[in-house]
C-alpha cells in the first residue's frame, strides 16, 4: 500500500482507531503516533513509568531485543483474565502489533525518518474469551496498521461521523431505532 501514502498525510500528533475481526478474536486498536519530543512522548513515557494493577504497559518487540520502529507502548485495555488471557495479550497481540507497526512503516505510512523520531501508543483490546492464537495475531496486525493509517488520514471524515450519528452500534449494544 505504499502508493497510498503521501502528502495527503498528516503530519503532527496523530489518533486513530480500528475494529478487525468478529467475535472473539477481534481486535480492537487505539492508537496515538507523534514525535517523541512532544505530547506523544511525554504520554510514552508516563504511561511506561506509571503501570497498574492489570495494565503494564511494555516496548512490543519483533521477537526478543529487537523492539519495532517507531518504539511502540503496547497498553491493554483488559486486565489479564487467566493465564490463557495473559498469553494472548502477551503473545499473539504484541507480536500482531509489532508486526502491523513494521507493515505501516514498509508502507510509508510511517516514514523512516520518523521511526527514529517518533513514538506509537497502542491501546489494545484482547477478549478474555479469545481462543484462537493465530486469528489475535492477523487482526492486531492489521488492526495496528489500519489505526496507524487512519490518524495519518485523519479519518473518519467529520461528514462521516455526523451521518452515522444515528446508528450507532457496536459488538456489545445495538440501540432501539429513535423514534422520528
Amino acid at each position: 500500500m505504499a502508493d497510498r501514502a503521501g502528502p495527503h498525510l498528516m503530519t503532527g500528533l496523530q489518533l486513530g482507531e480500528s475494529f478487525i475481526g468478529d467475535g472473539v478474536n477481534a481486535a480492537h486498536v487505539n492508537t496515538v503516533f507523534g514525535d517523541r519530543e512532544g505530547p506523544a512522548g511525554v504520554a510514552w513515557a508516563t504511561a511506561l513509568a506509571t503501570p497498574s494493577a492489570g495494565h503494564v504497559p511494555f516496548v512490543t518487540v519483533l521477537r526478543p531485543s529487537l523492539p519495532v520502529k517507531p518504539l511502540t507502548l503496547f497498553v491493554t485495555k483488559s486486565a489479564p483474565a487467566s493465564d490463557e488471557h495473559g498469553l494472548l495479550i502477551w503473545g499473539p497481540a504484541q507480536a500482531g502489533i509489532a508486526a502491523g507497526v513494521a507493515d505501516a512503516l514498509a508502507d510509508g505510512i510511517v516514514s523512516r525518518e520518523q521511526a527514529d523520531s517518533h513514538a506509537i501508543i497502542a491501546a489494545v483490546w484482547v477478549n478474555p474469551g479469545a481462543d484462537d492464537a493465530e486469528q489475535v495475531y492477523e487482526n492486531n496486525r492489521l488492526s495496528v496498521r489500519t489505526a496507524l493509517e487512519n490518524g495519518a488520514r485523519l479519518l473518519p471524515s467529520t461528514d462521516d461521523v455526523i451521518a452515522a450519528r444515528d446508528s450507532a452500534t457496536n459488538p456489545f449494544y445495538t440501540p432501539k431505532a429513535r423514534a422520528t
